[in-house]
């Protein structure tokens, strides 16, 4: 019976002894520290001292006693309950022949590392960290732990923290006898992240559980201010397939507050928090070379336990990053087990809002893609936790892992801090809650007792709206693939959504337009940015400086674009995704930040200084360069390939031949790496010039909305005029008609991405009899028309076998691709 085990000694067969923490450190530093892996010395005060202790003081017995005929659902009760055994448990004293071998380890481990180091004293229960039986925060961790005396303290916390009232709650709830499980203790050199940074990993996103990315956040000092949610962290996203040859494959990153950090008492042992200045609030936490080997180790870590368990299982990883040396080391590695255990093909919930609403009272970031409504439960102490009722809406600064028998109770969670990894946000996926974190002043805008929404279900970002709003879930089966051989494909704007969207059936993305990204995440022209900050407008001039912080305003502008676009080309990597480049009209760029000292006042923006006209003029050129730099960036530095470009409201083949030049002087050569350049077929002229036009560009995608405008003469932004737009109607059917046709001589592709087969079936069984490539659908649309355009395929096909005309236009996302 050994009561410590050094790490050399421990692999993950040994979980019974050591429990699943110290099973998976054991595990980490024999098998993947000498691949590189960051991974400290340390050793395990195994579950059978623990036993042992126990039974010396003849505990066993009288925790049983305690915890007899225990309802969790009594927090009073569980609250009293809990407190006695832990007591009970700190009142006795360590046995000496368990003492003398716990000392003989910290010696041996100070031997080996040459000094006396601060030390980390961790939990670790041999039902936690398992797959299908893991609870964020079960028991204690002690930091900064000093000498004999502070170990010995510090084991006997971490042992009667087995009976914390969030662990007794877990245990029961899940079946566990209280007296069966029992508790390991790790003991590492400390990480002195204090004075660098320290987070989390996961090895897919958390939210959607997309897969092909890693996720990790940072805050400065040690790590369980992130981990507890009382810091607003950065965060980055790396993309896994082009991690080891792209030279910049994080596709997005997202500046936190890290308003606090956790670092050293001041006197002896122990930690404190402390205010972050505001110049290491404006900064990132991590280096980007940081960020990559973090997210390579991750990767190494997720296909070692993946290996083991002989299926893909997805990690969340906890590291540090030592202030003194700059290095970087692994504190902890478990399974995920929210997304792990989803299939595909499974029944996916879609939540909408149906209900009428006014502006946000609150926002933050989103958890959970769902919707709850209820009382809110302003909660500011302990002591409230009683009031929260079943269907109410917890809101608190952060939440405490011992509030989890009262966090099951409740319909939503709102917090004034943390982020996507903070106890309140692992804890809600697991029950399956929306959940909004790092809102900032919830608990202050929040009325106790007012009747609110949590809306989880419109982004990355999470709403709070006044009052119970009604919405509606939709439940759908999942299939992998699209039902229909014509490639369906998806309009994509909002790069928030794309891991969510690219679980839907599709061949890909047939429209990202950019104006959006622009819009919503950057929200300054191109040319404000170029001329900053030499701008006419003081105001203008504040506002950017204000936005871009130290940032050099042309890599602010092209850094989000090309995150922007990276986000959604990962998620349907590796299909093709179509970005449009800028087609804002001129009294839209205007309102932009700067934008209308850019702008001409234009009688009709709608057919003035847009698309592709704007990318060659001298009073443009230099914004769209900036386009073709994030764009560049996005195919070269991350690898993503998968992107093809095109331009909108081209009106003659010079105009594009002109764009096409412009664009390999950026970098952007048609042709090279794959590179393929679209255009929107929306104007009469592409239509009738159309065998032209495809000598220029590599495809089609018809813009049915401007097309139908101009082939009936309809201002599609006047009201008084709108019941004529239709298009559906004869005049705009036979240009389709054509374009089509001019399309299929040439070899080249053609689908269309305008609204009308999102709102018209039979519009999209037409498509099909002409012969179309592909559609792009709206996400909401996907499912039905997909159905439709199988059925008119299959009609086709009937057809075509009984000696009629056959299926012309079928074709798959690979022959988009060839």
């Amino acid at each position: 019976m050994a009561f410590t085990l050094d790490f050399d000694q421990i692999s993950l067969a040994d979980v019974p002894s050591v429990g699943g923490k110290n099973a998976s450190l054991g595990e980490l530093y024999r098998k993947l520290r000498p691949y590189g892996v960051g991974v400290l010395d340390g050793f395990a005060v195994t579950a059978d001292a623990y036993r042992w202790f126990l039974a010396q003081n003849g505990l066993g017995g009288r925790i049983g006693s305690i915890l007899l005929g225990l309802d969790v659902e009594d927090v009073t009760d569980l609250a009293e309950r809990g407190a006695e055994v832990r007591d009970l448990i700190l009142g006795s004293s360590l046995p000496d022949d368990l003492r003398a071998p716990i000392v003989d380890a910290y010696r041996r481990l100070c031997t080996r590392l040459g000094r006396e180091p601060e030390l980390a004293v961790r939990s670790s229960a041999t039902a936690e960290d398992l797959p299908g039986a893991s609870f964020a925060g079960q028991q204690e961790t002690f930091l900064n732990v000093r000498g004999v005396d502070d170990l010995l303290r510090s084991v006997r916390g971490c042992i009667a923290s087995l009976f914390t009232d969030r662990a007794i709650s877990y245990r029961a709830r899940h079946g566990f006898d209280h007296m069966d499980v029992a508790l390991s203790v790790g003991v590492q050199p400390m990480v002195r992240s204090d004075l660098g940074s320290a987070g989390v990993i996961f090895t897919l996103d958390p939210e959607s559980g997309f897969r092909d990315v890693v996720v990790i956040s940072s805050a400065y000092g040690l790590g369980e201010m992130v981990v507890q949610g009382s810091v607003n962290p950065d965060e980055w996203v790396v993309f896994k397939p082009t991690l080891e040859h792209a030279s910049r494959p994080i596709v997005s990153r997202r500046l936190g507050g890290k308003d606090v950090r956790l670092g050293y008492g001041e006197k002896g042992g122990g930690t404190v928090k402390m205010q972050t200045s505001e110049a290491e609030r404006g900064r990132f936490s991590l280096a980007d070379e940081d960020v990559l080997t973090l997210a390579r180790w991750a990767c190494m870590i997720e296909n070692h336990y993946s290996t083991l368990a002989g299926h893909p299982q997805p990690m969340d990883i906890e590291w540090g990053k030592d202030g003194l040396t700059g290095d970087l080391f692994i504190l902890q590695a478990r399974p995920e087990t929210v997304h792990s255990a989803k299939t595909a093909g499974a029944m996916a919930e879609s939540y909408r809002l149906t209900g009428g609403h006014g502006l946000p009272l609150l926002t933050g970031q989103a958890v959970g893609e769902r919707i709850g409504s209820g009382r809110a439960r302003v909660i500011r102490g302990v002591g409230d936790l009683a009031s929260v009722c079943p269907g109410d809406v917890l809101v608190a600064e952060i939440t405490d892992p011992d509030w989890e028998p009262v966090m099951r109770r409740a319909a939503a969670i709102v917090t004034d801090k943390g982020g996507r990894t903070a106890h309140a946000a692992i804890v809600s996926r697991e029950l399956g809650l929306p959940c909004i974190v790092g809102t900032g002043n919830a608990t202050t805008l929040v009325e106790d007792g007012a009747d609110i929404t949590v809306c989880c279900a419109e982004g990355s970002e999470g709403h709070v709206y006044e009052g119970n709003i009604q919405y509606s879930v939709e439940r759908m089966e999942m299939p992998d693939t699209p039902a229909a051989q014509t490639a369906m494909m998806l309009n994509v704007g909002d790069p928030a959504q794309a891991f969510r969207l690219a679980a839907l059936p599709n061949n890909g993305v047939g429209l990202v337009r950019l104006e959006f990204i622009v819009a919503r995440h950057i929200g300054i022209h191109p040319m404000a940015l170029i001329r900053y900050p030499e701008l006419a407008d003081p105001s203008a001039v504040r506002d950017i400086a204000m936005r871009i912080g130290q940032e050099e305003p042309r890599e602010f502008f092209i850094r989000l674009l090309s995150e922007g676009i990276g986000r959604i080309a990962v998620a349907f990597y590796p299909k093709p995704v179509i970005v449009r480049t800028s087609d804002f009209k001129t009294n839209e760029y205007a309102r932009l930040v700067g934008g209308a000292e850019f702008e001409p006042d234009e009688e009709n923006p709608m057919l003035g200084f847009r698309g592709a006209s704007r990318y060659y003029d001298p009073r443009y050129q230099e914004g769209f360069a900036l386009e073709c730099a994030a764009l560049l960036r996005v195919r070269r530095d991350m690898g993503l390939t998968n992107v093809k470009v095109m331009i909108p409201f081209c009106r003659t083949p010079e105009e594009g031949k002109k764009v096409v030049e412009v664009m390999a002087a950026n970098g952007l050569c048609q042709g090279e790496t794959g590179l393929q350049i679209y255009a929107m077929c929306e104007l009469p002229s592409n239509v009738i010039s159309a065998d032209a036009f495809l000598q220029v560009f590599d495809g089609f995608s018809i813009g049915s909305n401007d097309l139908t405008q101009l082939v009936l003469g309809i201002d599609r932004d006047s009201g008084t005029v709108a019941h004529l737009f239709d298009e559906r109607s004869d005049a705009v059917r036979a240009m389709i008609a054509s374009a089509i046709a001019s399309a299929r001589r040439a070899g080249k592709p053609i689908g269309i991405c305008g609204q009308a087969p999102s709102d018209y079936p039979e519009f999209a069984t037409w498509l099909v009899e002409q012969g179309i490539t592909s559609i792009s659908l709206n996400p909401d649309a996907v499912m039905t028309t997909t159905a439709v355009v199988a059925a008119a395929e299959a009609r086709l096909r009937e057809i075509g076998a009984g000696g009629a005309v056959p299926i012309q236009g079928a074709r798959t996302a690979e022959t988009i691709d060839a």
